[in-house]
């Protein structure tokens, strides 16, 4: 009678059980709470993702379309779609001229801030001169200078120093793009390995050398970061430019005065947008395996 009674399942067999059963829930849970987040991610990416896809439509429907129907209904007659709004932005020299003078705004209102704030950057955070704290602590305060509140003050000392143009928006963004610049800099260095600069300085090597051949060349993650985010800030630049570029008119002011004359110039403000982004995104995407490390690393020292 005894060898037919079944066996009451023993303490260890009895945990090692429910600490399986245990394992597996928690995976399971972790499982759903993963697709959720991904779904949500999804849901937030497409909503985000849904004015771009409207304007690259609406740039490809004919202009004649536009006061017609909602862009939407392009997607289920995609015969309709053509490229002659490109055709006639292609075609325009004025708006082709004004792309020019985007660059010729964006590259050195980026090289100068990045320049600037390399060098002031490695003097805040290995230089040893008195004040360096209080001096560093005043150049991040400027960051909550709003941009407005200096383009009045910036537009009399412009017209007393005789400063028009293209220099004057370089100076401005520069002036302007300083502040975080210097803050992400000097954060970035700050968390370089003392040991590497010390062994340059006991081979004689002085601060000039050790920043230029050692500090800079491992700072390449946030001078790409710095640069993506200067260029992106003064391409799309409209106010600024529109105060003080005069004749060297950017792509952004040529853009907004064809709002203005919007019953003429319809057909060329859409493919006029997706070209005008393609360019930051191209520098984005040329330097995007430096911005994450570049971002990390100087912000949070």
């Amino acid at each position: 009678a005894d060898h037919g009674r079944q066996r009451p399942p023993t303490p260890a067999r009895t945990g090692s059980a429910m600490t399986a059963e245990s394992r597996r829930a928690t995976r399971s849970l972790r499982s759903r709470r993963r697709g959720a987040v991904r779904l949500l991610l999804g849901l937030v990416a497409l909503f985000w993702l849904v004015p771009g896809i409207a304007i690259l439509v609406t740039s490809l429907r004919p202009a004649t379309t536009y006061g017609e129907s909602g862009w939407w209904t392009a997607l289920t007659d995609p015969s309709r779609l053509t490229l002659e709004n490109y055709s006639s932005f292609v075609s325009d020299g004025d708006l082709i001229g004004t792309v020019w003078n985007s660059l010729l705004i964006a590259v050195p209102s980026t090289v100068l801030p990045v320049g600037l704030a390399a060098m002031s950057g490695y003097a805040l955070a290995w230089g040893s001169f008195k004040g360096r704290n209080t001096l560093f602590l005043v150049i991040v305060a400027l960051l909550v200078v709003p941009l407005h509140l200096a383009l009045l003050p910036a537009l009399e000392l412009f017209g007393l120093l005789n400063v028009s143009g293209l220099p004057a928006v370089w100076l401005f963004h520069t002036a302007f793009g300083l502040p975080f610049a210097v803050f992400l800099m000097r954060n970035y260095f700050a968390t370089l390995p003392p040991e590497i600069l010390d062994a340059a300085r006991v081979d004689g090597a002085g601060q000039a050398r050790v920043f230029l051949t050692i500090a800079l060349p491992l700072s390449k993650p946030a001078l790409a970061s710095l640069a993506v985010l200067q260029f992106i800030w003064t391409w799309n630049d409209l106010l600024v430019a529109l105060i003080f570029s005069g004749q060297n008119r950017p792509f952004t002011v040529a853009i907004h005065q064809r709002l203005d004359e919007f019953g003429s110039g319809i057909g060329v403000i859409t493919p006029g947008v997706v070209i005008g982004a393609l360019i930051p995104i191209a520098v984005f995407l040329g330097l995007r395996r430096y911005f994450e490390a570049g971002i990390a690393r100087g912000a949070m020292r």
